[in-house]
């Protein structure tokens, strides 16, 4: 697992897998307007999305995300 955060955006990723490869993500299922899911070819998680991500996640973690 692998977390990376994009201040400029405000986004996160959890990578489930990583790395992702292009393509790899063959489903995408939107929560809500803030959090988004991408699945492999055979419906497994690889990956999640969360926009607005300083709004629902530590901050503390954001900064060690950063750091990396």
């Amino acid at each position: 697992m692998k977390f990376e955060y994009d201040k400029e955006v405000d986004a996160a990723y959890i990578y489930l897998q990583y790395p992702i490869k292009e393509g790899e993500a063959k489903k995408t299922i939107e929560l809500n307007e803030n959090i988004i899911l991408d699945f492999d070819d055979k419906g497994k998680l690889i990956g999640v999305e969360i926009l607005e991500a300083s709004r629902v996640i530590n901050k503390k973690i954001i900064l060690e995300a950063q750091a990396i």
